[in-house]
């Protein structure tokens, strides 16, 4: 219960920060509601929270977590959709300006995803899910099949980055906003070994330092 206990005290600070006597004006304004410029889709890895990295107040992000930040292909089907309903909801409701993919160093998702997963449970959800980078996973062992293993596993972290955005263009209210100039579509590359963030750049199809480490 220790970490239960943490949660609370943590929240009490919370609540002494944003609702107490001295507090700001910031959560006057969200009472009324949220109006985030920018979507994140992250990893649920518990080392990577995007508002923590980004320094970001409450209302800044709307985010989605899940594993290895992957964004799947539009469908339209019978089946449920988490991450495209929270996606949908962001550009067509919220009518954000950017989207960001957060991918990260030691991911276990696409360690999983490059070693093979042994299925926990008869669904394997977790083995099924990272499928989705299935083309990145491939083109890495294609491509790099000389190098380490670690070195195989960070270049498929960033080409699964690149596999999500590319994804994010099959869905036609995406692609629509992107090519009138009304949306942005980003990838960062998150170094928890350094501390440093990268950036993907389309004309040179590569990630470049960003923020360089300390």
């Amino acid at each position: 219960m220790q970490e239960i206990e943490k949660f609370i005290g943590g929240f009490r600070r919370f609540q002494h920060k944003y609702f107490g006597e001295h507090s700001s004006d910031l959560f006057d304004e969200l009472k009324r509601g949220q109006h985030p410029k920018t979507l994140v889709i992250g990893c649920s890895d518990s080392r990577v929270d995007p508002a923590l990295l980004t320094d970001s107040d409450p209302g800044d992000l709307f985010v989605v977590r899940n594993v290895a930040n992957l964004v799947p292909p539009y469908e339209v089907d019978g089946a449920y959709h988490g991450v495209s309903s929270a996606i949908e909801y962001a550009v067509c409701e919220l009518q954000v300006r950017h989207i960001v993919i957060l991918g990260h160093s030691g991911c276990g998702g696409i360690g999983a995803l490059m070693k093979g997963y042994e299925p926990k449970t008869a669904a394997n959800f977790v083995g099924r899910w990272v499928q989705i980078a299935q083309s990145a996973r491939d083109q890495i062992k294609a491509e790099l099949a000389h190098k380490s293993e670690a070195q195989q596993l960070r270049a498929c972290e960033m080409a699964s980055i690149i596999v999500s955005l590319d994804n994010l263009m099959s869905f036609p209210f995406i692609a629509q906003r992107v090519e009138a100039g009304k949306l942005s579509l980003i990838g960062w590359y998150f170094d928890i070994q350094k501390g440093a963030l990268y950036d993907f750049k389309q004309d040179s199809n590569a990630f470049q330092p960003l923020v360089t480490a300390l």
